[in-house]
C-alpha cells in the first residue's frame, strides 16, 4: 500500500534519477540511492542544491530534507531490506534494465512495487529474468523534469498485478504527481507519441522554408502551449464547438473534413530522418540561439512553470 511507503530507492542518477530524488525528499521521504561512478554523491548533492529553492517554492512536506538520502553503492544490494518503493532509472537498453531490474526483484521485499523511469521500452521486454514476483514490475514514466511537470505515465504490462498498478498511481497522487494509467503497452507511451507528432510536423515545416524555428516557437508558446496546458486537446475542442456538451462532435462535424485534408498534405511532406535534412534544422536553430542566455532561460521556465501548476492547484473547475 501507498501509505506504508517510508523510504524509496532510486536506482541510477542520471538527470532524471537526480530530479526524482528531489522530489522524494520535498514529500519527506528518505532516499537510498545506488549508482556507478566515481563523482556520483558530489554531483547528486550539487544538483539538489540547485534545485531546492524550486523545491520549496512549490511547497515542502513537513520534516522534508534535502539530507535525507544516502548514496549507499553501486547497487541497492545489502540495503535491499529497507526500500517499500523502487524507482529505476537505468540507460535505455533491453539487456541492461534486464539485468538491473532482475537484481532488484531477488533483492527487494516481494510486495515492494518496481517502477521503471523507461521512456519508451515497455517493461514486458526486461522482466523475463525476474524470479521472485515480476508481478510487481511497471513503468513510471516522468515527463522531464520529474521534480516540476506532474505528468507520471504508469504502465503495467500484461503480467502486472492489478495491485502494484494501483500501489504505484496512489503513490504518485500523494507525490502532488498527475499520474494517467496506460491500459496497454505502446511503443514510446502518450505524451513522447503526442510529442514526436508534433515536432514531426514542425520539421517539415522548418525543412520545406515555411516558417524558422524560431516562428515555430513562438506559433505554440502563444497558441496550443498555453491553451493545451489548461485544458488539453479534447477540451479545446468542447470549448471550441460552443463550450456544452455537445461541443466536441459539433467542432468536429465542422472542420473534421478540412483536418482530413491538412493531414494528406501533412503526409505527402512527411520529414524524413536524414543528415542533410537536420543540417538544415539545426541551422535554423543556430539562428534562434543567437544571443540568448540558455542557462537564463531554462531558470525562468523552471520558474513559471512551478508558478503555472500553482495556480493551476488552486482552480476549482479544470480537470
Amino acid at each position: 500500500m501507498a501509505a506504508n511507503i517510508k523510504t524509496v530507492g532510486v536506482v541510477g542518477t542520471g538527470v532524471i534519477g537526480m530530479s526524482w530524488i528531489g522530489l522524494f525528499l520535498a514529500r519527506g521521504y528518505r532516499v537510498l540511492a545506488a549508482s556507478p561512478g566515481p563523482n556520483v554523491k558530489q554531483e547528486v548533492s550539487d544538483h539538489l542544491r540547485s534545485i531546492w529553492p524550486l523545491l520549496e517554492r512549490g511547497g515542502l512536506a513537513p520534516g522534508a530534507s534535502i539530507s535525507n538520502w544516502e548514496l549507499v553503492g553501486d547497487s541497492l544490494a545489502g540495503r535491499y531490506h529497507e526500500v517499500d518503493f523502487v524507482q529505476e532509472n537505468g540507460p535505455e537498453r533491453v539487456d541492461i534494465k534486464s539485468r538491473i531490474v532482475a537484481d532488484i526483484d531477488e533483492g527487494t521485499r516481494p510486495e515492494v512495487v518496481i517502477a521503471s523511469s523507461s521512456s519508451g521500452l515497455p517493461s514486458s521486454q526486461f522482466i523475463k529474468d525476474c524470479k521472485k514476483n515480476p508481478e510487481r514490475v511497471l513503468i513510471a514514466h516522468p515527463y522531464n523534469p520529474p521534480h516540476i511537470m506532474p505528468l507520471v505515465e504508469v504502465v503495467p504490462n500484461p503480467a502486472t498485478s492489478k495491485e502494484a498498478t494501483d500501489t504505484a498511481m496512489a503513490f504518485f497522487r500523494g507525490l502532488g504527481k498527475a499520474p494517467i494509467l496506460l491500459r496497454q503497452e505502446v511503443r514510446g507511451f502518450v505524451a513522447n507519441r503526442l510529442q514526436a507528432a508534433i515536432t514531426h510536423e514542425a520539421f517539415s515545416l522548418v525543412k520545406r522554408g515555411v516558417v524558422t524555428a524560431k516562428e515555430i516557437d513562438t506559433c505554440m508558446m502563444n497558441s496550443l502551449g498555453p491553451s493545451w496546458a489548461f485544458t488539453g486537446p479534447f477540451m479545446k475542442n468542447v470549448l471550441g464547438g460552443g463550450a456544452n456538451a455537445g461541443g466536441f462532435r459539433h467542432l468536429m462535424e465542422h472542420v473534421g473534413v478540412a483536418m482530413q485534408d491538412w493531414l494528406k498534405d501533412m503526409a505527402a511532406h512527411s520529414y524524413e530522418y536524414s543528415e542533410e535534412n537536420l543540417n538544415v534544422l539545426d541551422s535554423s536553430v543556430q539562428e534562434m540561439l543567437a544571443g540568448v542566455d540558455i542557462a537564463r532561460l531554462e531558470e525562468e521556465r523552471n520558474y513559471l512553470m512551478i508558478e503555472v501548476f500553482k495556480a493551476k492547484a488552486s482552480a476549482k473547475a479544470l480537470v
